[in-house]
C-alpha cells in the first residue's frame, strides 16, 4: 500500500537564488523581480517537456525583448505597437484610481483579500478554464459501432499490505490509529511516523502536537525516511522540541539518502545556504536531481536554473534545463510559470516561440502573479503572441501597479491612452479575479 504523506518542502528560494547569482553574474539580469514561491507539494514528472513551434505574432520584431531579463535595460519598454494617445490632462483624470482602493462593487481582487480563496483550475494550454464534469453518456467507439478494447489485466499486487496506511489513505483515520498505535508501541518505525502524522493534524483524535513530536522522534531514531524527515523540520523550527540544527541536518541528510523527496529538496537548500555559492551549489546539484525526479515542482524549477547558469556541466544537462521549466510550470509553479513565458520569448535555453510564451505568462498572471501581469502588459503593446489590445495592456498595467510595482515605461504607455481606454482598462482590472 501507497503510503501518504504532509511533505511540505522547506521554502529557502532566496538563499538559493542568493547563491546562484554570486556563482553566475548573469544570473542577477536573467531572473524577473523576486517572488514568494507558492505552496507546491509536487509536480508531474512525467510531463514531456517539449512546446509547440508556433511562428511570432503578426508585426512582432523578432528582436524584441521582455524587460527584467537579459537583453533589454531595466524599466524600459520594448518598441511595439502605438495606441491612439490623448491629452496629458486627459490622462491625469483618471490618475487617482491606479493607487487608490477600486469601488466596492467591482473591487480588484488585490486590493479585495475577501476573494483570494476562489481559484479555478486551469486548462493545459495555460488558459483559465474551468474542468468540465466527465460524461457518463457513450464514448465515440460505442457511437461508431466498434467494440471496446478489453483492458489490460491488473497486476496482482504481492507486497505487504499495510492495513493503517490504506485505512489512512481512504480517510478511516480512527481505524487507521487503532492498527497503527499497537505497531508503533512495539517499536515499527514507519507506524510511529503515521501515528505522528495523526496527532499533527488531528485526524481521529484530538490534535496534540506534542504527541507528534514524539511519535515522530521515534520514527526517526528508528530510521524511517519520512520521520526523519518530519523530525529534521522540528528540529530547525523549534517547535515541540529544543532547536538543534546540528541534528537537523543530521535527520535531513539521512532521510535524503534514504530516498525521501521533499527531504532530498531541503538537504540541497542546507548546502546551497551553507557552503560557498559555485562550491555549495554543484554539492547541492545530486539532491536538487533526485528530488525533480520524484515530483517536486521546487527543485525542478532549481534544475532549470542551474542547468542554465552553472559552467561545465555535460550536455546532457544543460539541454535539459528548459524540460525541467516546464514540468515545474506545469506542476502549477507560478514563478517557474513566469520565467517559462519569459524563455520563450526572449528565445532563452531553446527556440522562441511567442504564441506559447504569452500562454505562460497569462497563466501565471491569471494566477496573480504581479511580475507576469506586468509582462503580458508588455505582450500586449507589442503584439507578441497575441493581437495587439490597449485595453488588456493598461488593465495589468493597473494591476500590477496596484499591486506595487511600477514600470516609467507602462506608466507614459497608460497616459497615451484616451481618457475612454484608461477608464475601460481601470473597470475591467476591478473585475479582475484570480483564476
Amino acid at each position: 500500500m501507497k503510503r501518504a504523506f504532509d511533505r511540505r518542502p522547506l521554502r529557502l528560494t532566496t538563499l538559493f537564488c542568493c547563491a546562484l547569482a554570486m556563482a553566475a553574474p548573469a544570473f542577477g539580469q536573467g531572473l524577473p523581480g523576486a517572488e514568494t514561491a507558492p505552496k507546491v507539494e509536487g509536480g508531474d514528472a512525467a510531463a514531456p517537456a517539449a512546446t509547440p513551434d508556433a511562428a511570432p505574432a503578426p508585426g512582432a520584431a523578432p528582436g524584441v525583448t521582455l524587460p527584467g531579463v537579459p537583453g533589454a535595460p531595466a524599466g524600459a519598454a520594448a518598441g511595439g505597437a502605438e495606441f491612439p494617445g490623448a491629452a496629458a490632462e486627459d490622462g491625469e483624470a483618471n490618475a487617482s484610481a491606479l493607487d487608490g482602493p477600486a469601488p466596492d462593487e467591482r473591487g480588484s481582487r488585490l486590493l479585495d483579500p475577501a476573494n483570494d480563496g476562489a481559484a479555478g483550475r486551469l486548462s493545459p494550454n495555460g488558459a483559465g478554464a474551468a474542468q468540465p464534469a466527465p460524461s457518463a453518456g457513450l464514448g465515440v467507439l460505442d457511437r461508431m459501432g466498434a467494440p471496446l478494447p478489453d483492458l489490460p489485466a491488473e497486476k496482482a499486487f504481492t507486497g505487504k499490505v499495510d492495513e493503517a496506511y490504506g485505512a489512512y489513505q481512504r480517510g478511516f483515520y480512527l481505524t487507521a490509529m487503532d492498527n497503527a498505535l499497537p505497531r508503533a508501541q512495539n517499536g515499527e518505525a514507519a507506524a510511529q511516523t503515521l501515528v505522528g502524522l495523526l496527532f499533527e493534524q488531528g485526524l481521529g483524535v484530538k490534535r496534540d502536537r506534542k504527541q507528534a513530536a514524539f511519535w515522530y522522534k521515534q520514527a526517526a531514531e528508528g530510521g524511517d525516511p519520512a520521520g526523519m524527515f518530519k523530525y529534521a523540520l522540528l528540529l530547525m523550527e523549534g517547535r515541540q522540541v529544543e532547536r538543534d540544527r546540528k541534528k537537523a541536518d543530521e535527520f535531513m541528510r539521512k532521510a535524503a539518502d534514504a530516498g525521501n523527496p521533499s527531504a532530498q529538496f531541503n538537504y540541497a537548500q542546507m548546502l546551497v545556504a551553507d557552503g560557498a555559492a559555485d562550491k555549495g551549489l554543484r554539492a547541492a546539484l545530486p539532491y536538487y536531481e533526485k528530488s525533480a525526479e520524484q515530483g517536486i515542482a521546487d527543485a525542478q524549477y532549481a534544475l532549470s536554473q542551474l542547468y542554465t547558469n552553472l559552467t561545465g556541466l555535460p550536455p546532457e544537462k544543460t539541454d535539459r534545463a528548459r524540460e525541467w521549466l516546464v514540468r515545474a510550470a506545469r506542476a502549477g509553479f507560478d514563478t517557474a510559470q513566469l520565467d517559462l513565458g519569459i524563455w520563450l520569448v526572449n528565445g532563452v535555453a531553446g527556440e522562441r516561440d511567442y504564441e506559447a510564451g504569452f500562454k505562460w505568462l497569462k497563466r501565471a498572471a491569471d494566477g496573480g502573479n504581479v511580475v507576469a501581469q506586468n509582462r503580458v502588459a508588455y505582450l500586449y503593446i507589442n503584439a507578441l503572441g497575441t493581437k495587439p489590445d490597449p485595453i488588456e495592456a493598461g488593465k495589468w498595467f493597473v494591476l500590477s501597479r496596484r499591486a506595487g510595482l511600477n514600470d516609467a515605461g507602462l506608466e507614459d504607455f497608460y497616459l497615451g491612452l484616451t481618457d475612454e481606454q484608461q477608464k475601460a482598462a481601470i473597470s475591467a482590472a476591478n473585475k479582475f479575479r484570480i483564476r
